[in-house]
């Protein structure tokens, strides 16, 4: 008899629900931000394992280094081109392996930032569903949230090479 005053108790429960449109706006409320969650755990794995195995690879603007760095921007490969190597000043060299690797470094900030963002943001049509507020800048550095300029702006880069260049040190 326990079972079926169980069941009993169950219908009771589903008619007073049934009867009552706040109880039922809540339980569709609910099955919609469940069913949200679920959508964006899924996404969030996807996503996080996408960056696990991503990298981003990027020549020196003489062409003579590339540089390959990690989802974490840590450097897994440094080649040098074309023996250029041999016929540069140590000066020169190391400038062109700190920008190829600075710049991989910022391009994956930026995919990083790019593939998280949506999981960062508040879901339409879920008030109850706030966005989390990340200071991007603050984790990758300011120029993260800003796209690469074309080679005006790398301008301060070459006036640095060039001052290091100019004073001698080889």
């Amino acid at each position: 008899m326990e079972k079926d005053d169980a069941t009993d108790a169950e219908e009771e429960f589903d008619a007073t629900a049934a009867a009552h449109p706040f109880t039922e706006s809540i339980s569709r409320r609910l099955a919609e931000t469940l069913a949200e969650l679920d959508t964006l755990t899924t996404g969030l794995a996807n996503a996080k394992e996408e960056l696990r195995a991503a990298t981003r690879v990027v020549r020196s603007r003489d062409r003579s280094v590339e540089a390959t760095v990690g989802s974490q921007g840590q450097l897994v490969d440094l080649r040098f081109l074309d023996n250029k190597y041999r016929t540069m000043s140590p000066t020169e060299l190391s400038a062109s392996v700190l920008e190829a690797a600075s710049q991989a470094r910022d391009a994956m900030s930026r995919h990083v930032v790019r593939t998280m963002q949506p999981f960062t943001e508040p879901r339409l049509g879920m008030p109850h569903m706030e966005g989390f507020d990340i200071d991007w800048g603050d984790i990758f550095g300011p120029g993260v949230l800003e796209e690469p300029a074309g080679p005006s702006a790398r301008k301060g880069r070459e006036s640095l090479r060039d001052e290091i260049h100019e004073d001698g040190e080889e």
